[in-house]
């Protein structure tokens, strides 16, 4: 690898940070109009045209807040809680095709901050790792409610986890490969993998769900049971970081969900069209912006829409329904390539 190819993996992975941290800022506002239309509101409308200012607002209120660490906390873990939930969030961006490549004074640049053949196993690293973050903000915070808050939170996102892993071995079945850009490629066309592992894609995206703590499945967080989750001793920015980092991964998933089964950046009807280059490849990464905008309204819809879950529904969606609907989808899968390959 040439300096030109880092330089540009340099630049394109604070891009890829600013645009992460953005539409996550965003997401908190567009949060609060799809809530306000759904309920007949304004939504925040004073700070700013159309309360447009109101992220930056927010921002501003947390840094200020006085911080607040309790005495008989452990204080590195406490700290260390909410710094892990943030970084493994921002992390797993890193794996996704955002776009097809470019091409810069005769140099091709992928719009990919790292093409890994193991891609898939990286994002559900970064996403077990983020467990710990949760965990460790309940019991550093040596609060009762806290620990059965993140004692909650890691038996929900443990449990959403296997029937998440189950439902992808079924995609690797069709797809043959581990790599996220490899699985986009053969999308090309419509052929988006939506269409050929229907019952995958409904386990995946309710165990999304379930993994960025979203209603239904937000009782980590049920303030009405739980005070506030194993966040409750948090104040300032470590309990922004905690809130953000959930709006972090509503993105990083949805953006995954598009990956992997919705054909990322490929548009339907390009070939059509007569588009190539750089013209191509930048409309490609905004078609793939707007299936993940979509993605974020549905965690959004569905969030106001639907109650939540008690914790014995909870737990027995994910181990009675979804683990053996996952099971059923890998045999099923298994056994329809097994007899395609005999014909």
């Amino acid at each position: 690898m040439d300096w030109t190819m880092y330089i540009y993996k340099t630049i394109f992975l604070v891009i890829i940070l600013l645009v992460t941290l953005l539409v996550a800022m965003y997401s908190t506002y567009g949060e609060r109009k799809v809530a306000a239309f759904m309920q007949d509101r304004l939504g925040p409308n004073r700070a700013g045209i159309f309360g447009l200012l109101q992220p930056i607002a927010d921002g501003i209120k947390m840094f200020m807040k006085e911080e607040i660490i309790p005495l008989s906390a452990n204080k590195k873990m406490f700290i260390l809680g909410p710094s892990i939930a943030m970084t493994t969030a921002l992390l797993t961006g890193v794996v996704i095709p955002w776009g097809g490549t470019l091409t810069i004074f005769g140099h091709e640049f992928p719009m990919q901050i790292a093409d890994l053949n193991i891609g898939i196993l990286y994002v559900f690293a970064m996403v077990s790792i983020g467990v710990y973050g949760i965990m460790l903000g309940g019991w550093a915070s040596n609060n009762k409610y806290a620990l059965l808050g993140s004692i909650r939170a890691a038996s929900q996102m443990i449990s959403y986890e296997l029937a998440m892993g189950m439902s992808i071995i079924a995609l690797i079945l069709t797809t043959g490969t581990l790599s996220l850009h490899e699985i986009v490629d053969q999308q090309q066309g419509m052929h988006w993998n939506v269409f050929y592992q229907p019952l995958g894609f409904l386990i995946f995206i309710i165990c999304a769900f379930a993994e960025t703590n979203r209603a239904p499945f937000d009782l980590p967080e049920c303030e009405t049971e739980l005070i506030g989750g194993y966040h409750t001793e948090y104040s300032s920015m470590k309990l922004g970081f905690y809130l953000f980092a959930e709006y972090v991964n509503m993105f990083i998933s949805s953006a995954v969900i598009v990956t992997l089964y919705f054909g990322g950046y490929h548009m339907p009807f390009i070939d059509h069209i007569g588009l190539s280059g750089n013209v191509a490849t930048l409309l490609g990464t905004f078609f793939f912006f707007i299936k993940v905008f979509f993605m974020i309204f549905l965690f959004m819809w569905v969030r106001w829409t639907l109650p939540r879950f008690r914790y014995d529904q909870l737990m027995n969606l994910g181990w009675k329904g979804l683990m053996p609907l996952a099971i059923f989808n890998i045999l099923a899968t298994g056994v329809f390539y097994y007899f395609t390959e005999l014909t």
